[in-house]
């Protein structure tokens, strides 16, 4: 197992958690979890929900140790599963708490992915899983992750949002011989896999399996040499995408459709640094890409009188 470290003390550390439990008062839960985050320089974005909690958050080493402990003495999420990775940069502008119906959206909120769920399997052991020719290794992330890196092998749906899943999973059921096949699903921390696991149960799927932590924790656990990971892997923060040492990638973001560029993307001439791309210059409107220069202009002002812009970034979904 390799260990993911900061390489000086100026680095912001990274965590990814969520956990599936009850949380009977989100609303209570808020206010007091972001006056916490705020006193501790936190940034990021956490979503609390009846089912659990979900997020990334950012900060010195110790604020980041801190939040974790906090969150571990609530006793509705003490088994709280949290990945880390360090940057150079910070990830986020603010910060904040939000209380959804859903801490990861599927649709489905009657799912109770505390209660039913496919069976876990630790990062050491995914390699033996994936490598058995008779398993059906499927990716539940979004199209615009699964472009920038994936598992050897593995199933693409093809989903534009994690809404879509249960569509391709419905699809998938109608061929009774898939529903006793052993299915291994993963996704970016863990969260969306385990509850498309808790799905595929529903719909009678018998030998379901999903990635403990994520493909971030397999990275942060596997050696490179022993990896079945292919690319990058997509992060809902300012890196865009990190690689195998769970470092900063070589992938930008482009601010009018979201999709991660590669080097050589972005020397296409549809190309607008902070307004287009050429998966969405002749989608936008003249007015979006006015609008998207002109705030374009307003950051790259701010960057030069060495402030920070917090428009400069919005959540995927």
């Amino acid at each position: 197992m390799k260990t993911i470290k900061s390489k000086n003390n100026e680095e912001f550390k990274f965590a990814a958690l969520y956990c599936f439990n009850i949380i009977n008062n989100p609303e209570k839960r808020k206010q007091s979890l972001l006056r916490v985050c705020k006193d501790n320089k936190i940034l990021g974005t956490i979503l609390l929900a009846k089912e659990g909690i979900n997020g990334t958050i950012s900060g010195s080493n110790q604020s980041i140790d801190k939040i974790v402990q906090y969150l571990r003495n609530w006793k509705e999420i003490n088994n709280i599963e949290v990945k880390y990775s360090y940057s150079s940069q910070n990830g986020f502008y603010r910060m904040k708490v939000k209380v959804k119906k859903e801490i990861v959206t599927m649709g489905k909120p009657f799912i109770n992915s505390s209660v039913t769920k496919g069976t876990y399997v630790e990062p050491e052991n995914w390699n033996k899983l994936i490598s058995d020719e008779n398993v059906v290794v499927v990716d539940t992330r979004n199209t615009y992750e699964t472009g920038v890196g994936k598992f050897t092998g593995s199933i693409d749906p093809k989903t534009k949002n994690f809404r879509e899943f249960p569509l391709w999973a419905d699809q998938f059921a109608t061929n009774k011989l898939n529903k006793n096949k052993k299915i291994a699903m993963y996704c970016t921390g863990g969260i969306r896999c385990e509850k498309a696991s808790s799905y595929l149960k529903e719909k009678g799927f018998k030998n379901v399996f999903h990635l403990k932590g994520g493909i971030l924790k397999y990275l942060e656990t596997i050696p490179i040499n022993e990896s079945r990971w292919e690319g990058e892997c997509f992060v809902f923060d300012q890196r865009v995408t990190v690689n195998h040492n769970l470092e900063k990638g070589d992938f930008s973001q482009c601010y009018g459709c979201k999709m991660p560029l590669s080097k050589k993307e972005v020397e296409d001439k549809k190309y607008i640094k902070g307004v287009t791309c050429k998966y969405c210059f002749d989608n936008l409107s003249n007015d979006q890409k006015k609008r998207f220069s002109q705030r374009q202009k307003q950051i790259e002002l701010s960057l030069s009188r060495g402030e920070a812009h917090i428009g400069q970034t919005k959540k995927i979904k």
